[in-house]
């Protein structure tokens, strides 16, 4: 296997797009939830929570050629992936088009909007709010395609669409192709735009949040008094690169990819198993040839669901030993689904590089039934890590762990 390295890192969230905003506004506390109003229209919704990046508007952010097949998630994943290309100093090198750089990008869904027509078109039979991009806005992979046309990579193409686990997979699978040598740089990551219908797929498992006046005290992760999840939106993009390929070039090294690990339950669709998700992390340490030991940090996938948070946590005590510093970044931006996993990761690496790593926010007393690990709360804490553990965990049972080595 070849060492893979990130040398480009750019994200979307409800808290903004750049580090040390977003970095500003955690340490304060401030998290990204807020009511919707909008939604009381619709009677049968208990939530009336969400995360949406208000600030990035989408509509008219290239020309109207270059847009015809984005819906906002789409344009979401371009945009970071241009930030973290011009980062990378990639965006107009040559390698883009060789045929070595390709895409690995997830989303649970495409843009839900274009739905509209079709099914306007299967109860009426007429079509008239279709158009000819009307599937490639909405289709799973709409944003995977839309960065390799956008950008004219000519490598191989990754889609991901795993529910929570989209963005996670596709670095994973992006580092697996440079590892392998099928590729010199991937783009990876992954995005979601809000709808309500995402909500309500949550909604209807009386899994969401419904403090629907104290937007600033929920989700709670691992928190006995919570009441479920919050849905976000936003996107993240890493670009990975071989390691000798970037040193050679000079580009800056931010970090590298040291394990990856994914598996199923073969269980069931939507409770999850603690064992197999102990398996990922314990796969992501094998690749990474690390002893439980070494992980100085996790960044949990805290979702604020019973199930999921003691299922988690009980399996990441397993793994890696009791009194772990874990945090959930979720507390800050909701369950921004299909680019949980992107944005975790590469605001770990922000924190792995500063040393410095913000508390699970409204976390004030965990729950005993969760697993015996050192819950960041309160403030934020210096912590000297080498290497970071990035998991996260989806509907049908998939599960995934990264780890990010300090370069």
């Amino acid at each position: 296997m070849r060492r893979v390295v990130v040398t480009g890192m750019a994200g979307i969230t409800p808290l903004g797009g750049d580090w040390p905003q977003i970095r500003d506004a955690m340490e304060l506390g401030q998290t990204g939830v807020r009511q919707m109003p909008d939604w009381d229209r619709l009677m049968d919704l208990n939530t009336r929570l969400a995360a949406p990046a208000c600030w990035f508007a989408h509509e008219n952010l290239y020309p109207r050629k270059k847009m015809r097949a984005m819906g906002r998630v789409a344009a979401m994943a371009v945009n970071t992936a241009e930030t973290a290309l011009f980062q990378a100093g990639l965006l107009d090198d040559p390698l883009l088009k060789s045929g070595r750089v390709g895409v690995a990008f997830g989303s649970s869904y495409g843009s839900t909007d274009p739905t509209r027509g079709f099914v306007h078109f299967m109860e009426t039979g007429k079509s008239t709010d279709l158009s000819a991009t009307s599937y490639i806005r909405m289709m799973s992979h709409t944003a995977a395609v839309n960065i390799a046309i956008f950008f004219g990579l000519a490598g191989r193409v990754i889609p991901t669409s795993s529910a929570c686990t989209s963005g996670s997979q596709a670095i994973g699978y992006a580092y697996e192709a440079i590892g392998h040598g099928y590729a010199d740089a991937m783009v990876a990551g992954g995005a979601e735009e809000l709808c309500p219908t995402m909500v309500a797929v949550f909604d209807t498992l009386f899994a969401t949040s419904c403090r629907n006046g104290e937007p600033n005290l929920t989700p709670r992760p691992y928190d006995r008094a919570r009441d479920g999840l919050v849905i976000g939106e936003g996107a993240g993009t890493l670009v990975l690169e071989e390691r000798e390929h970037a040193l050679a070039r000079g580009a800056t090294i931010h970090a590298e990819i040291a394990g990856f690990g994914t598996n199923m339950d073969g269980v069931h669709i939507t409770d999850p198993v603690s064992e197999t998700m102990g398996a990922a992390m314990q796969l992501a340490l094998n690749d990474a040839g690390i002893e439980a030991a070494e992980i100085a940090m996790v960044s949990g996938h805290g979702t604020a669901t019973r199930q999921g948070d003691i299922a988690e946590t009980l399996a990441t005590q397993a793994i890696l030993g009791a009194d772990k510093p874990m945090h959930s970044l979720k507390s800050y931006f909701g369950h921004t689904l299909g680019a949980c996993g992107a944005l975790e990761a590469w605001l770990a690496i922000e924190m792995m590089r500063e040393s410095r790593f913000v508390p699970t926010a409204n976390l004030q007393d965990p729950d005993p039934a969760c697993g015996v690990l050192d819950y960041i709360m309160g403030e934020a804490r210096s912590i000297d890590a080498e290497f970071v553990m990035s998991n996260n965990f989806a509907f049908g049972g998939i599960n995934t762990s990264l780890i990010l080595a300090r370069h």
